[in-house]
């Protein structure tokens, strides 16, 4: 039997898979904003918090990496609200479990990042008399970041990859808008012939910017 190809069904609710990667966008953006304060927040009581608190961090970091994000989204959105009585709907649940997510992992580069802040830095920070806050504001996190740009690029560009999940609870991304596509019209082959290229295509593009953000601000050696 011939597999005969039409784009024209495709073409025709191309709008729900624009829109879905606007969505997935908006969820990535919004997911990393928040991840990188989950993770900065992490790493610093890691490095810098009282000893009581790493096993704390350590235990978030190791539970999340070593769970499938997929189980963590069902957990976040049909367990938690069974259990705790809480209401929200697929995309805020989404928007909470990719953004723990993001934390857990963003903890650990930005653990890196502090940990590999040259030491003579941090001394001339003390020999011209700044607090440990302001050798943190004005030393530390800016040398921080500039040392992580790279591994955050990978992270971003994964974590884009992973709004595809939200599907799974209906939350209408661009992966969501090729299954309700294909299964009204069933042109699986069409439809993610189409919508690889454009995961393939964000994903560089925003590849892309960060390279040029880490070609004019990371260091690429440190004395």
């Amino acid at each position: 039997m011939t597999y005969h190809f039409n784009f024209n069904l495709v073409w025709r609710h191309f709008g729900r898979l624009g829109w879905g990667l606007v969505l997935s966008l908006e969820l990535a953006a919004l997911c990393i904003a928040i991840g990188m304060v989950i993770g900065l927040l992490g790493a610093l009581l890691h490095v810098d918090g009282p000893k009581r608190l790493r096993p704390l961090v350590t235990a978030y970091v190791e539970f999340i990496r070593n769970v499938p994000l997929i189980l963590l989204v069902y957990l976040v959105f049909y367990g938690i609200p069974s259990v705790g009585g809480f209401k929200y709907g697929p995309t805020e649940s989404f928007i909470i479990t990719l953004s723990v997510y993001a934390g857990a992992y963003l903890v650990e580069v930005f653990r890196a990042g502090l940990d590999a802040v040259p030491k003579g830095l941090i001394e001339a920070g003390k020999a011209i008399g700044l607090t440990p806050f302001q050798r943190l504001v004005h030393v530390r996190l800016p040398t921080m970041f500039r040392i992580s740009l790279p591994a955050l690029g990978n992270s971003f560009v994964s974590l884009f990859k992973d709004t595809s999940i939200a599907s799974v609870i209906a939350v209408p991304e661009l992966t969501y808008g090729a299954q309700w596509i294909n299964f009204n019209t069933f042109r699986f082959v069409e439809v993610y012939a189409v919508v690889t290229p454009m995961y393939l295509v964000t994903g560089y593009l925003i590849l892309f910017c960060l390279r040029q953000l880490e070609r004019r601000y990371a260091i690429t050696k440190l004395r």
